[in-house]
This record gives structure tokens, sequence and C-alpha cells, in this order.
């Protein structure tokens, strides 16, 4: 999990993406675009003055979404192992109890949920991710 104003582990080649680095007014990078795997995930923590919180990141292609780090089921976290996704043709399956949600909206399409996923504002500029 890549937390923000630490540097992120890294298991290939290093970058030099500043995590804690600040942009406009109202928005924070979160981590570069290619930090992402195609069609894959990452979870991010986000500081804030009430203790953070925990995002993942869902990239296809260009675009990314963002949504809370937490299953609407039983309020687990959906990695199975820290920043560990289980992600599979366009959907994300939490790992406790196996509820099923779609990357692009975030609905629930399987499982036990009655609700999806509560998604977060983030935009993708010069090949960073940013949350506004």
């Amino acid at each position: 999990m890549l937390i923000l104003g630490q540097p992120a582990a890294r298991t290939s080649a290093e970058s030099n993406y500043e995590p804690d680095r600040m942009n406009e007014p109202g928005s924070r990078t979160l981590c570069r675009l290619d930090e992402i795997p195609d069609g894959g995930a990452i979870g991010v923590t986000v500081p804030s003055a009430t203790g953070g919180f925990d995002l993942i990141l869902l990239r296809r292609g260009e675009r990314v979404f963002a949504y809370h780090n937490e299953c609407p089921h039983a309020g687990r976290n959906l990695d199975y192992a820290p920043g560990s996704f289980l992600v599979r043709e366009g959907r994300i399956t939490c790992a406790v109890h196996g509820a099923t949600f779609t990357v692009e909206s975030g609905a629930c399409v399987g499982g036990p949920c009655r609700n999806g996923l509560v998604a977060m504002p983030i935009e993708v500029r010069d090949g960073e991710v940013l949350v506004r």
C-alpha cells in the first residue's frame, strides 16, 4: 500500500515521484498513472486531520477509478493482503466475503452486498493521479 508522505516500496525501477507534493489548492497527487498496473489496482492512504482513509485505485488504460477501500457488506477492506486486490475482467472482488463490483461504476454485481462502492473524485493530469 502506498502511503502519501512516505516513499512507495518499489519492485522495479525507482521513479522520481514525490507522493507528498501538493498541486493546485484542493487537490493532492495520489500516485503516477504508470504505478497502477493496467487492468489492476493499488491501494493508497490519504492522510487527513481525522486520521486519513484508504483508497483503491483501479486502472483501465488511461482511465483510473477510485473507491474507498471498504466493502459495503461488512466494512472490511477489499484487499486480501495490504495493497493486493482481486481484479479480473473489469470486476473487483472483496477478498473476505466474495462481493463483486464493477471497476467502472463500483456497482455491486454479485455476492453479499446491497450497495456499491463509495467513489472518490479524482482526475489524471500529466501522468499523475490527483484526488480533488
